[in-house]
């Protein structure tokens, strides 16, 4: 079959693999879409970073690159393993993409995502969503119903910002702001929203991006150039700040901006990945005891994010900026978001068929 395989940083090839093999207990999925995610383009430029390099095989997969790539895609089960409930061959799915040791203190208090081996479909092993076939655990299957595979390629993406309001603790009717509005800045407001957020205000300077915020359910929008952030959200709240803020951009000031701008005793919620170690003014949480907590990918949360796509709550087709075939991968689907990332939220890349 077809794959994408990650070689090496700027090296991704469409190639022969062998097709995969289902086991017990595991569900081969017909992979119909899958999204390009901020971590793919991470790994092009500047990888290996999850990917685990040459002489240094992931402790679960045993795998090292080249590896097969694509975490965020949904498709028609295809084959199912013995031991395997739930789901059966012509079930649309979504995948939820890891792999866990189920060993460790995390994996035994049922926060797997922080698993200490932790690897994702799509970046630790040979299966991955940029294939024709993908084969995973039956656990990590959820299906989708009526919903779409295009939409259900939306479901990973979505969880992660669902998660990282979860773990907020705001309460319906409180304020959020959202720091960053490109793909996981987007979805973390769309997940507000649905969660009863009372006002949500997105930070984005770029005017493109700006208006896809409103699109997702932004109450106010700011522009943070020549603006002093914190001072515009305590003019929105009456002088109090925001019960929490979002920083899904990965930026020294963006991070600080997002720490002034709560309320005393306010909470921070990190959902971005950095590539550099920030720097934090600690006293600054200190005199305001304010809390900073990371949020890191989903636990639990896919059946929940597919009940908001089912009954409509969070509108996700907006989401969808392009669709390109496997064949374009690098050229119109990783360049067009490194080139054009203000114009885009998600490129959906179908390994089936060549789309003109």
């Amino acid at each position: 079959m077809r794959a994408a395989r990650f070689h090496g940083r700027g090296d991704i090839r469409v190639e022969e693999v062998p097709d995969p093999q289902v086991g017990p207990g595991q569900v081969e999925v017909s992979v119909d879409w899958c999204g390009i995610c901020g971590t793919d383009l991470h790994e092009f430029l500047e990888g290996p970073i999850f990917i685990p390099p040459r002489g240094a095989p992931h402790p679960i997969t045993g795998s090292e690159l080249p590896v097969v790539m694509g975490h965020e895609f949904a498709g028609v089960v295809s084959a199912v393993g013995s031991g395997v409930s739930g789901v059966q061959e012509g079930d649309r799915v979504a995948v939820e993409p890891y792999y866990v040791c189920g060993e460790c203190v995390a994996c035994a208090a049922g926060r797997y995502n922080i698993c200490r081996k932790l690897g994702f479909v799509g970046l630790s092993g040979q299966d991955g969503g940029f294939a024709e076939r993908c084969v995973v655990d039956g656990r990590w299957v959820h299906p989708l119903g009526d919903l779409p595979t295009d939409v259900g390629a939306l479901v990973e993406p979505l969880a992660v910002g669902y998660h990282a309001v979860r773990l907020s603790g705001l309460r319906p009717g409180g304020t959020a702001t959202v720091f960053g509005a490109g793909p996981i800045g987007l979805v973390t407001t769309a997940a507000l929203k649905a969660a009863g957020a009372g006002r949500v205000i997105v930070v984005e300077p770029a005017g493109a991006r700006k208006a896809k915020a409103t699109g997702a359910g932004a109450d106010e929008v700011i522009d943070p150039s020549g603006t002093a952030v914190p001072d515009a959200i305590r003019d929105l709240t009456s002088g109090a700040g925001a019960d929490v803020a979002f920083e899904c951009a990965g930026v020294d000031a963006v991070l600080a901006a997002a720490i002034g701008s709560v309320r005393p005793g306010g909470t921070v919620v990190n959902v971005a990945i950095w590539g550099h170690v920030p720097r934090v003014a600690v006293n600054e949480l200190v005199f305001s005891e304010v809390s900073v907590i990371g949020s890191l990918a989903y636990c639990g949360d896919h059946a929940d994010t597919i009940a908001l796509l089912r009954d409509g709550t969070v509108d996700a087709e907006q989401f969808i900026t392009g669709r390109i075939g496997l064949a374009d991968l690098v050229d119109r689907g990783f360049r067009e978001l490194i080139d054009n990332k203000e114009e885009n939220v998600k490129i959906l890349v179908s390994p089936k068929e060549e789309l003109s």
